[in-house]
């Protein structure tokens, strides 16, 4: 009986007992789920613009890919393309540096990054300038050519034009040069940004110094599109390809073959050399209309170059304001 009752009494405190210990173990439990959860500094929420600017920098990178790729010289239309695209990226990082986060974040500190991306942008504006003035001498160059083929037409008056655009090309070699050059050394003096600094402060100079990376892509692209060297010479002074497109005696299928191998300058410079060697061996038989078809075909192209690099270039220009700004915020 007495052993009865201890057993009783046992199941009694047993049945008391548990519920409480059960809802212990889960309190116990929720509190260590919660506990860290209440320790967690959430990151501030990101630049709206943020992932627009993202998108455009991996057209870019996608562009830049495709024309690394490719075993000629980009062409115009190309190069329009990814100036429209860097012009936007630009923009986009435009919005950032005039937000009141970003001001906030360069007040006071950091000065010496934005005073090194101030470098850069001089650089970029300098080869920019100077792309522009070249893309316009040789834009009045093929308009000279135009008018003298519509006044004169093929004939051995016309070799005096012929030789004068050839030796602008020539001549502006030169300056293409200084260009790549200069463009080299802004690729060489790009930097990277500390890790340690603010995150929205790190997201915006290391988008600035993605925008200057692809800048000096396209504008290289640029450059080497007016320069559009033909290949090696010969001892003659003639190139070997040429050479061959004047011996093939069928202007219209040296046009296509030619036109897909090479750039709208290349092209004009192909077939100005051609009508340059038939005139000189006395052979009258040029199709006119396909010289003056090429050298209309890069006269588009260089107006339409035209208007996106002015774009591009208030697009530095603003760029270089809004930073100038930043340091004497």
């Amino acid at each position: 009986m007495k052993n009865a009752l201890i057993t009783f009494k046992a199941k009694l405190v047993n049945s008391v007992i548990q519920p409480f210990a059960k809802q212990t173990t889960i309190q116990g439990s929720m509190a260590s789920v919660n506990i860290p959860a209440r320790s967690i500094s959430l990151p501030s929420r990101p630049h709206p613009n943020s992932v627009k600017l993202e998108a455009e920098l991996a057209k870019l990178k996608t562009w830049e890919s495709s024309s690394a790729s490719s075993n000629r010289f980009s062409g115009a239309e190309d190069i329009q393309a990814g100036l429209v695209m860097l012009a936007e990226l630009f923009n986009c990082i435009q919005e950032f540096i005039q937000s009141p986060i970003t001001q906030q974040a360069f007040q006071h500190q950091h000065s010496y990054m934005v005073e090194k991306a101030l470098d850069g942008s001089v650089g970029l504006l300098d080869v920019c300038s100077s792309a522009r003035d070249l893309l316009l001498s040789m834009k009045g160059h093929v308009q000279d050519l135009q008018s003298a083929f519509r006044r004169r037409g093929v004939n051995s008056c016309i070799e005096s034009n012929i030789l004068a655009y050839i030796s602008f090309r020539k001549k502006a070699k030169k300056d293409i040069n200084k260009s790549l050059q200069e463009l080299k050394r802004l690729e060489n003096n790009v930097e990277s940004f500390l890790l340690d600094i603010e995150h929205h402060l790190f997201f915006v100079l290391s988008m600035i110094r993605e925008a200057r990376i692809k800048a000096i892509c396209i504008f290289q692209s640029l450059v080497l599109f007016l320069a559009a060297p033909l290949t090696a010479r010969n001892t003659n002074g003639w190139s070997i390809i040429i050479s061959k497109v004047i011996r093939s005696g069928s202007s219209a299928k040296a046009s296509r073959k030619t036109q897909k191998v090479f750039n709208e300058v290349e092209n004009v410079d192909v077939a100005l050399l051609c009508i340059n060697g038939r005139i000189r061996k006395g052979d009258a038989k040029v199709e006119l209309q396909e010289v003056q078809g090429r050298l209309e075909t890069l006269n588009v192209s260089m107006r339409g170059l035209e208007a996106k690099i002015d774009c591009m270039f208030r697009c530095l220009i603003q760029n270089r304001v809004s930073l100038l700004n930043l340091v004497a915020f």
